[in-house]
């Protein structure tokens, strides 16, 4: 009885490969992890690891095979007397392709008899292979490749099961060890790519121009879809007071936009502050970027002189999406369409060395310059703004002041709910040439702010901030603020409630205007006529809830006149607020 054991025990300790033993095996497989997790050169590391594999199964010499992106397997490490490292296989061919084809190991006693065994190998070095045994480095359902082990050095030379079953612990444990390197390798490229790129952007911000007081005549505003942009615009003033602002937008996204971006915008700085002449200045831009870019790459770009006392411009458009003037009467636009490619593209453009210009003076308007980002930008439904959209949002926003109207731009489009495709950046230049004589006790008016907005109460707030805001910088007192902001509320209201009567599909349309010594209101609805002379405040000795709005309009203005609008549609309600 206990002979047969012993007999047993002997056998087992032969399958198993006579003397290795399986705590052998898991110190292999523990030495190879860690050789793995601490390495910086992964092709030693697999070199290493393979010759311990080869010298514990007694194998005369082994290779290892991992696919490459096209599906090939090349051999990345080797030992024995044959140096094959970099031989590459195709897919499915020999015994390592049909190992990693089907994931599972092959053993080959004899390779005469095998089909799959390619003979060019020993042909051309003189090696004779006897027999093979070939696992798979496989973890769940990912091959990576197959370690392959040729004529075994012991007994008779030839792999048995017990070899197979060692071979592939040995080869799913690499392949776990190299798939954790190869993770955290490319963990370490993904890290060192975030670093770069925020530094990118944090260069890209820090050259950008800052926030410009309200009161200035040219913002912009510049939101990446990615970490950097491809977007930049600036603004410089030189040194006769006039101001240069510029947009551009380089092809393609990631690092080489960024530094396209970068270099444009150095360009640009550098150079505008010798030459004054827009189309002058983007030639010499041209002529830079065509000796330096890449294949490929170019930029469209807006420039333009702004005389901010008169507020004349003068402007270059290389490619870029048209400028949009919109004229003082708040409604008509006039495009400036690119009569020139983008810049990068071609170097001789003739027409004397200079890009064509377009001169002409803002008379009380504002131009809006953007790129594609914005004409592009999704809408509800899944189509693009575009550029009838973008009228309807420049005109809707057309009388805030200052970066209020840009920052209320990005806004409504970040509202629509569509996801941002691509960089999106925009410009206002405003004619600040007709406020400078507001507010001294003369004739001169302004419109300070311009509204239409749906009758319903949820609008109320919007209005109560936006009046707020345009009369508190006219430099009005904050109580008289107050009085107006209510007076405008509840006139809001009553026509919400007695003009609409609460049907949501009316509007509102709120104007208004600086007159010297006086703020002016214009509240308009399109809802049926009233008569006048029916709106009268209810008797105070009537105390009920409620009810006493006109009694405060009238107390707190002025003038409150009931009118008819210009087309003859709806109710026209004019009030009037001296300032104090």
């Amino acid at each position: 009885m206990v002979d047969n054991l012993v007999d047993q025990n002997n056998d087992s300790q032969e399958r198993m490969g006579g003397a290795r033993d399986f705590s052998d095996q898991i110190a292999l497989i523990a030495e190879m992890s860690l050789g793995f997790a601490s390495s910086e050169d992964i092709t030693e590391t697999l070199g290493m690891g393979l010759t311990r594999i080869a010298e514990y199964m007694d194998a005369e010499a082994a290779s290892l095979f991992l696919q490459n992106a096209e599906g090939d397997l090349v051999c990345r490490a080797c030992c024995g007397p044959v140096e094959i490292t970099g031989l590459s296989i195709p897919a499915g061919v020999g015994i390592v392709g049909r190992t990693v084809e089907t994931g599972t190991a092959s053993m080959v006693r004899d390779v005469l008899a095998d089909p799959d065994f390619d003979h060019a190998v020993d042909e051309q070095t003189g090696f004779t292979t006897r027999s093979i045994l070939c696992a798979p480095m496989q973890v769940k359902d990912t091959c990576l490749g197959a370690i392959e082990l040729i004529n075994k050095r012991t007994g008779d030379g030839l792999f048995d099961a017990a070899d197979r079953s060692s071979l592939e612990v040995l080869a799913s444990s690499a392949a776990l060890a190299i798939l954790n390197s190869q993770l955290s390798e490319e963990l370490i490229k993904q890290e060192r790519v975030r670093r770069e790129l925020e530094m990118a952007a944090e260069i890209q911000r820090n050259m950008l121009p800052k926030a410009q007081s309200d009161d200035y005549p040219i913002h912009g505003v510049n939101v990446p879809v990615f970490s950097v942009s491809g977007d930049f615009y600036d603004i410089m003033e030189i040194s006769d007071g006039r101001i240069w602002f510029s947009i551009g937008d380089v092809s393609g996204k990631g690092m080489n936009a960024a530094l396209m971006m970068v270099k444009t915008l150095s360009l640009f700085r550098c150079l505008g502050k010798t030459i004054h002449d827009p189309g002058r200045l983007m030639a010499a831009i041209n002529s830079e970027l065509c000796e330096t870019v890449s294949h490929g790459m170019f930029v469209t770009m807006v420039a333009g002189l702004l005389d901010p006392k008169s507020g004349e411009i003068s402007m270059a458009n290389a490619g870029h999406e048209p400028p949009l003037l919109l004229k003082s009467d708040g409604q008509t636009f006039e495009e400036f369409a690119a009569p020139m490619p983008p810049l990068g593209i071609i170097d001789d453009l003739g027409d004397g060395g200079a890009f064509p210009e377009d001169h002409f003076d803002l008379d009380g308007g504002a131009l809006y310059i953007f790129t594609d980002g914005l004409t592009e930008a999704s809408v509800p439904g899944g189509g693009m703004l575009g550029g009838q959209g973008v009228r309807t949002l420049i005109r809707g926003h057309r009388n805030l002041t200052g970066s209020a109207r840009m920052n209320s731009i990005i806004e409504t489009v970040r509202d629509m709910g569509g996801p941002q495709k691509d960089d999106l950046t925009v410009l206002v230049v405003a004619d600040c040439s007709p406020w400078c004589h507001v507010g001294q006790g003369g004739d001169d008016s302004r419109l300070l702010l311009s509204l239409n907005v749906p009758a319903q109460s949820d609008q109320l707030k919007p209005i109560r901030v936006a009046v707020t805001r345009e009369t508190r910088g006219c430099g009005c007192a904050e109580l008289w603020v107050q009085d107006l902001v209510l007076a405008i509320d509840e006139a809001c209201q009553n026509i919400i409630r007695h003009a609409y009567k609460g049907q949501p599909e009316g509007t509102i349309e709120l104007e208004l205007w600086h007159h010297g010594d006086r703020i002016e209101v214009h509240l308009i609805d399109r809802a049926d006529r009233i008569d006048p002379s029916l709106i009268k405040p209810r008797d105070l000795s009537d105390v009920r809830p409620g009810g006493l709005g006109t009694h405060f309009i009238n107390e707190v203005m002025d003038e409150v006149v009931y009118d008819v609008p210009a087309d003859g549609v709806g109710n026209l309600l004019r009030m009037t607020k001296r300032i104090e």
